[in-house]
């Protein structure tokens, strides 16, 4: 029998639980398994000039045996729209959290967190960050030099206009970049009262290899608040054939495991494909005998007992002649593939209002 005190003693007793359960901050491990799957959470763009193109990927990685939902993505500021490139990741799949920020519409210092939702394999939310300069005094036309398809060996040039407002002595010093296959000529300043005007022509040399081309411009300025302001840069140069991707990922593969993943040839005229080629033989494919200007190719990687990183140049062989197809890099990660961990049900529920807590407790 219960008396007064004991039960007194219950409801004291129920009522410290709620009160610390309260006080408990939100559950770490119901979020560490889609955190895990990140490699980079946070993204600065700098300054950049209005209208401008900037935008940022973040990739993120099926690490487990279970597929991964992304059920959407929000953002804190519509200064950065987001979107999901795949919400089914099977596992050792890829997708990407696409964070396009508005330099059309806003100006000034923004920032946004993009919060990525999971409803499977359990329920978790990830933050990612970004956070840019948007200058509304200086300006690209267009927003950003986009080559288009080039035909391999011919190269490409586009022009852009570089106009600054509200400062007369404002002056370009130099233009940098990190791919080696850009040559810029930058005009002379054409300044009218506090304009500063530049005509840059970019080039894309002849000898860039054939695949997708991105990088950026650095524009280099007397500016002491901005001096650095990016312009982006895109392209694909095609070969009479190609193939994609050239770099073949393929995740993580348990040993003694095999994984197979697609790759697409094309030519400018129909053609087979009568194999291919791998050092050690744990790449395989099957031909394509039928002539087509288009094939679709699952190559298998068959894994070992060994567990680390394997990579192996993969040649595929035609009926167009001896190396007409650029050969493919294949990346793989041999190793135990571990399994995500749900937060316990206290912690779950921690989140739960007190007095819907005090509620349940007070029932039991």
């Amino acid at each position: 029998m219960f008396t007064s005190r004991t039960m007194a003693a219950a409801r004291f007793s129920a009522a410290a639980l709620v009160a610390s359960l309260a006080s408990l901050p939100a559950p770490v491990s119901a979020q560490e398994w889609a955190q895990k799957m990140f490699t980079v959470t946070s993204h600065n763009f700098g300054t950049v000039a209005k209208g401008s193109k900037a935008e940022y990927r973040f990739t993120f990685r099926n690490i487990y045996k279970e597929d991964v939902h992304v059920t959407g993505v929000r953002t804190s500021c519509g200064c950065t729209t987001p979107t999901v490139s795949k919400s089914l990741v099977k596992t050792h799949e890829t997708s990407e959290v696409l964070a396009h920020f508005n330099t059309d519409r806003f100006l000034g210092q923004k920032g946004a967190t993009l919060t990525v939702t999971f409803d499977k394999p359990f329920f978790a939310e990830v933050q990612l960050r970004v956070a840019g300069n948007i200058r509304g005094d200086v300006m690209f036309e267009p927003s950003f030099i986009d080559f288009g398809n080039v035909d391999l060996g011919k190269g490409a040039e586009r022009s852009v206009r570089v106009t600054r407002s509200g400062n007369s002595q404002w002056e370009i010093k130099d233009v940098r970049s990190a791919n080696p296959n850009f040559e810029v000529q930058l005009s002379a300043p054409a300044r009218s009262g506090s304009q500063t005007r530049y005509d840059l022509v970019a080039k894309l040399k002849q000898e860039t290899a054939a695949g997708y081309v991105n990088g950026q411009l650095i524009l280099v300025t007397n500016d002491p608040v901005a001096t650095q302001i990016p312009m982006d840069v895109e392209g694909r140069v095609v070969a009479a054939v190609t193939v994609s991707p050239q770099l073949l990922a393929l995740g993580v593969v348990e040993p003694g495991a095999s994984v197979t993943k697609n790759v697409v040839v094309r030519a400018n005229r129909p053609f087979s494909v009568t194999g291919v080629v791998c050092p050690d033989g744990c790449l395989s494919c099957e031909p394509k005998t039928t002539p087509s200007k288009v094939h679709i190719l699952p190559v298998t990687f068959q894994a070992g007992d060994v567990a680390g990183k394997v990579e192996r140049q993969l040649k595929i062989t035609t009926d167009l002649g001896e190396n007409a197809v650029p050969p493919v890099t294949v990346q793989v990660i041999v190793e135990p593939v571990v399994k995500p961990v749900p937060a316990p049900a206290a912690q779950q529920s921690s989140s739960r209002p007190a007095a819907e807590l005090g509620q349940a407790i007070t029932a039991r």
